[in-house]
């Protein structure tokens, strides 16, 4: 009934989170509202135990590790994310951030990820992955048992820090084996040519304010404004086989100020268990400015076997995150009113059949497309003009990710940041 509604009048439902980043409140992050909290111990003896397939809100420090728990079987990949959101108004020193890091209980270390602010050195939410991987490349970390999790800042001490305590928000991502053997190594090839520009007629969409309320999007040209010191966030559901591409580009300013901001916006590309893929930054002197996302392979799993990051991230089919933040700075130049943001978003690739997993990924809609996502599709809020790389948002099933999931493949993703990350090549 809902659906019909909206197709009927064409609404668009924004959740309370997407409204207030429409409205224009930089800073303001929007946690899961149903993650319960828990507290990082300071000891792995103390360590609070995680579930896998779950979200939860926690606290980091100023400085010092927290850690946390987790009971893995011997056949699971399981993937935790730590999301940092400082405070409004705190200091940012350009290469602090989250550092996350899964370790065995022999304190042998499984996988380690670091985000950081970037050159800009704006406060804004942050997000660092790390892996408890099975895989003949690695030979620890692969028996069932009591792993831990640390998360900290990556430099509390740097000029300009934060000296407050930051907003975590936690997830815990399982993937199971596949049912049958593939590939051991990466592709050899793939099409890596720049591609065409996507033209057309842009179409609004108000970005979220976190990855729980990031605003579906499609391949096609959206418009959205940016305030200074704002952070957006979109996904874009991508199948197996899809390659994506995007430029972002940012609007001449009607303030008439003048000056030039290095690394105003910063555009990143995070896959579905919200591993970095790619960022881009873009400068900003008050008249347009542009920037494109480096070609990136389908979709793949055997993207996992390739030793550059890019293409190792590019593993999962799911929804893919676009998340802008717009430095704070830009306001000493601009003003603090917003600036237009357009992204262009484009797809291609033969949809293909996914691995066939052995069990069910928890939660069970990660490696799919949601049905929230496709009622989005289907009443107009995430669909893209047709024209130049874009698409209609059909929904095609595709079977072979998992017991009773389903995959929705033509769906284009996008772009990222100019943001520093150091890490394993696997996220």
């Amino acid at each position: 009934m809902a659906l019909a509604v909206a197709l009927l009048t064409g609404a668009s439902a924004l959740s309370a989170g997407q409204q207030g980043a429409a409205a224009g409140t930089p800073g303001a992050y929007a946690f899961d509202e149903d993650a319960p909290r828990v507290e990082g111990a300071l000891s792995t003896a103390d360590a609070v135990r995680l579930e896998t397939g779950r979200t939860y809100r926690s606290t980091l420090p100023a400085s010092g590790p927290v850690h946390y728990s987790l009971e893995l079987d011997d056949t699971s990949n399981v993937y935790v994310a730590a999301t940092a959101a400082p405070p409004d108004g705190g200091g940012a020193a350009v290469v602090d951030g989250v550092k996350v890091a899964v370790q065995d209980g022999d304190g042998r270390s499984c996988d380690v990820d670091t985000t950081t602010f970037g050159a800009a050195a704006s406060p804004h939410p942050v997000a660092a992955s790390a892996a408890r991987e099975i895989s003949p490349r690695r030979s620890l970390c692969k028996d069932a048992g009591t792993y831990y999790v640390i998360v900290e800042r990556a430099d509390p001490d740097g000029k300009g820090a934060s000296p407050d305590a930051w907003e975590l928000e936690l997830t815990t991502v399982s993937e199971p084996r596949p049912a049958r053997a593939g590939a051991t190594t990466a592709p050899d090839a793939w099409n890596s040519a720049p591609p065409e520009p996507v033209t057309g007629k842009a179409r609004r969409r108000a970005g979220g304010a976190g990855f729980t309320e990031a605003t579906p999007l499609a391949g096609g040209v959206w418009r959205d404004d940016i305030r200074p010191g704002q952070t957006l966030f979109y996904k874009v559901p991508v199948g197996w086989g899809r390659q994506f591409n995007a430029t972002a580009e940012l609007g001449s300013s009607s303030s008439g100020g003048t000056g030039f901001v290095p690394a105003a916006l910063d555009l990143d590309l995070y896959n579905p268990v919200r591993g970095h893929v790619a960022d881009i930054g873009i400068g900003y002197d008050g008249r347009q400015k542009s920037g494109s996302l480096s070609p990136l392979p389908p979709v793949a799993y055997a993207n996992r076997h390739a030793p550059r990051s890019q293409v190792a991230a590019m593993r999962f089919a799911g929804s893919y995150y676009l998340v802008a933040h717009l430095t704070e700075k830009v306001a000493d130049d601009f003003g603090d009113g917003p600036v237009p943001l357009t992204l262009r978003v484009g797809v291609s690739g033969t949809p293909q059949e996914g691995p066939g997993y052995a069990g069910e990924p928890m939660p069970p809609d990660v490696f799919a497309a949601g049905e929230q996502d496709r009622e989005a599709v289907a009443d107009g809020r995430g669909a893209g003009p047709a024209g130049n790389g874009g698409t209609a948002m059909t929904a095609l099933a595709v079977g072979g990710i998992g017991t009773g999931s389903a995959l929705l493949v033509g769906l284009g993703v996008w772009t990222a940041v100019a943001r520093r990350r150091t890490g394993s090549p696997g996220r």
